[in-house]
């Protein structure tokens, strides 16, 4: 699948600089370094909004999890970040990780549970995606989802109840539009304000990824 591919290509790039880095005091340049989304999508809240746009079934998004826990904190207290799982690759598990996503989101528990999911899919969890023995592809249920909240004080009926409510699917399929109309097309991807797209390629690596963001976040303080 070429969305898979990207992202792993995507990783590769990521464990070393490429000769797009950005040097100390070298000018971040749209089209290269980030891209410009064509008419801007809305934001949410009102700081500078900063998205990262994910799965938990993401290799990609799990190595960069750390980095994104580190780019949240090295944020201004005008900008706030905040996460939109993606669905787009319905061949594993994707659509039932943004479901259960929204659902922990829905029940208060998201904070906390956030992390944790991605350990317990690739760190042979229960959410895993590969049978560890055999390496054949494993697609939780949502029941199995619920079993794992459940740590965190709610019910599995609950978390079942909710995952199928009204509620949740309208949030998936406004998540899916909004990712769609931002033109993002791999995982992970940065989108900054609703107006620029960045990935580790572009940025010309992971770390690469915190200054790019931390300039488009003063570019849009200053409305340079």
């Amino acid at each position: 699948m070429l969305k898979h591919l990207v992202f792993l290509l995507t990783g590769l790039v990521a464990a070393s600089a490429s000769a797009q880095t950005a040097a100390p005091g070298q000018q971040w340049q749209a089209g290269k370094h980030y891209f410009l989304i064509e008419p801007p999508q809305a934001a949410a809240g009102d700081k500078i909004d900063v998205v990262e746009v994910f799965s938990y079934g993401c290799p990609a998004c799990n190595s960069f999890a750390p980095l994104a826990d580190k780019l949240k904190a090295a944020l201004p207290a005008n900008a706030a970040m905040r996460y939109v799982p993606a669905s787009f690759n319905t061949a594993e598990s994707w659509p039932l990780f943004q479901r259960a996503f929204f659902t922990a989101q829905a029940l208060g528990i998201i904070d906390k549970s956030h992390n944790a999911t991605f350990t317990a899919v690739w760190s042979n969890g229960p959410l895993s995606i590969r049978d560890a023995a055999s390496g054949r592809m494993i697609k939780p249920t949502i029941e199995d989802a619920a079993k794992f909240y459940a740590q965190y004080g709610v019910s599995p009926e609950d978390f079942v109840a909710t995952a199928n409510s009204f509620a949740i699917n309208t949030n998936m399929k406004r998540a899916d539009a909004w990712i769609k109309a931002t033109g993002v097309d791999s995982t992970p991807t940065i989108v900054v304000n609703g107006k620029y797209r960045i990935t580790g390629l572009s940025a010309g690596s992971w770390e690469n990824v915190i200054p790019l963001v931390q300039f488009l976040v003063q570019k849009e303080t200053t409305g340079g």
